[in-house]
């Protein structure tokens, strides 16, 4: 039977009985836990196998089975149990041997029952994080989610499922959600669940074309059809001729090109500039927006005709404020993708640390989450992450850090604790940071614009990025 108090449970495994009788008394007081004991390492095995304690301490010299054989036998059981070694005088060696085996500390007797308090404490927070870790890995293997998703609340399954009932289908599809709620991602799910995944998918970024550029890039244009007009342009709908189109936040179309799309979706068919031929088209069109298209309706500034040829069928994204059970899994695969892709497995979140992530209000959704936790795995500056650390690895756009308290502002007294040079390091790298994300943010992840706009060089603008861990991808709409 598995422990079921809410309790941590600590196995002590000792012969000797007053020793059972001290750690049980000490460690029941001092860490708030249940203690269990073994005289053995034969008798200590179906406790562990029925109980599943989160801490075992056990003496290294037992007359049946040794504490480096019992450990052995724990890691083959459960490998998240964290084990404390106890040693007397002459048996350094092997307690220096089950540290290499997997035993998470040694004491060695007489020891200070401060210092066992401490150790106990610790473990049995390393061993939370680790069940915490095992269980999210199960829950994210368990998803069989489209490629770049992770989540299991209803809102996301409903929306999932309702990309996975249009997807092989040729109606025309309209994603809505704030922004970074992963609308580009369903809008890539759309395309690869569909028949039409084999051809290339064209993107379309409406806010980052001029009208009339963005008109000629969307139906092509002949030969002299205006000054420059060197050549024929094919335009983006041939382009994605056979395959799909995403007209990423289609609510910044001009009025002018919003009758021309209407006429793609109602004949199936494009005029490129100076030409008096239409041209038939297939493609299959997706189109994305975080704006209110009611209201732009109801100001003029969209063709409610045109809203109903998109809205055949509608995927709303959820935002993470709706779906709350899902941030604990995202922080765990984000973390774990970051660790790994940056060479910093060694990185750990301390437990309070987690607890605020879940519990933090992410205006910027999922990508704010996603790009915090890399801002976190690059910067933290050793192997694991406090709560004092944050101020400096969570930064808005205006270089000031998020404060984890209840006063969102930022609060530069967080630094008058640390040394002068020190301080004065930290506030440069924050300011850093915050101007490089900002800057970037307002060239769209363009690092040459970037550059001339702040008065760098492009390659001394990269060498900040660097430095603060920035990747110019992250920014690119």
């Amino acid at each position: 039977m598995e422990n079921q108090s809410k309790q941590p449970l600590v196995l002590v495994v000792d012969d000797e009985p007053d020793m059972l009788l001290m750690l049980k008394l000490v460690l029941q007081k001092k860490c708030g836990c249940d203690v269990i004991t073994a005289p053995s390492g034969t008798d200590a095995l179906p406790l562990i196998k029925g109980n599943n304690p989160d801490v075992v301490v056990s003496d290294i010299k037992m007359p049946d089975m040794d504490g480096l054989e019992l450990l052995k036998r724990i890691r083959e059981c459960d490998a998240t149990v964290s084990v404390i070694i106890m040693t007397g005088y002459g048996t350094i060696a092997m307690a220096v041997e089950a540290l290499k085996n997997g035993a998470y500390d040694f004491l060695q007797k007489p020891f200070e029952k401060d210092h066992i308090v401490r150790l106990v404490n610790n473990c049995i927070e390393r061993t939370s994080l680790l069940r915490t870790n095992v269980s999210l890995q199960q829950k994210l293997q368990q998803l069989s989610l489209p490629e770049g998703f992770v989540g299991q609340s209803p809102p996301l399954r409903a929306a999932l499922d309702l990309i996975s009932r249009v997807a092989d289908t040729d109606a025309t599809v309209l994603i809505r959600g704030e922004s970074g709620t992963g609308k580009e991602l369903a809008a890539r799910a759309l395309h690869q669940l569909s028949s039409r995944s084999e051809r290339k998918r064209v993107i379309v970024n409406c806010p980052a074309l001029p009208e009339n550029v963005l008109e000629s890039e969307l139906f092509g244009y002949s030969k002299g059809a205006f000054t420059g007009a060197l050549r024929d342009k094919k335009g983006l709908f041939l382009e994605a001729q056979g395959s799909t189109i995403l007209l990423d936040e289609i609510a910044d179309i001009p009025v002018s090109i919003q009758t021309k799309l209407l006429r793609v979706l109602q004949e199936k068919e494009i005029q490129p500039l100076g030409q008096n031929k239409t041209i038939k088209v297939d493609v299959r069109v997706v189109a994305s927006t975080n704006q209110n298209l009611e209201a732009k309706i109801r100001a003029g500034e969209f063709r409610e005709d045109l809203f109903y040829r998109l809205n055949v069928v509608t995927v709303v994204m959820p935002g993470l404020k709706e779906i709350p059970e899902d941030i604990p899994l995202l922080i765990h695969y984000f973390f774990s993708l970051f660790t790994k892709q940056y060479d910093r497995e060694d990185v750990v979140l301390a437990p309070d640390v987690l607890q605020y992530l879940c519990n933090r209000k992410w205006q910027g959704n999922v990508r704010e989450l996603r790009n915090s936790i890399k801002r976190i795995v690059l910067l933290a500056a050793g192997k694991r992450v406090e709560m004092e650390d944050l101020h400096l690895l969570l930064q808005d756009g205006n270089g000031q850090s998020k404060s984890y308290g209840s006063d969102p502002g930022y609060d530069i007294r967080h630094y008058y604790a640390a040394p002068y040079n020190q301080a004065k390091a930290d506030l440069v790298s924050a300011f850093s940071t915050g101007y490089i994300h900002n800057l970037l943010n307002l060239h769209q992840g363009n690092v040459t614009n970037a550059a001339a706009a702040c008065g760098l060089e492009r390659q001394a603008l990269q060498r900040l990025m660097r430095k603060c861990g920035i990747v110019s991808a992250d920014y690119k709409k």
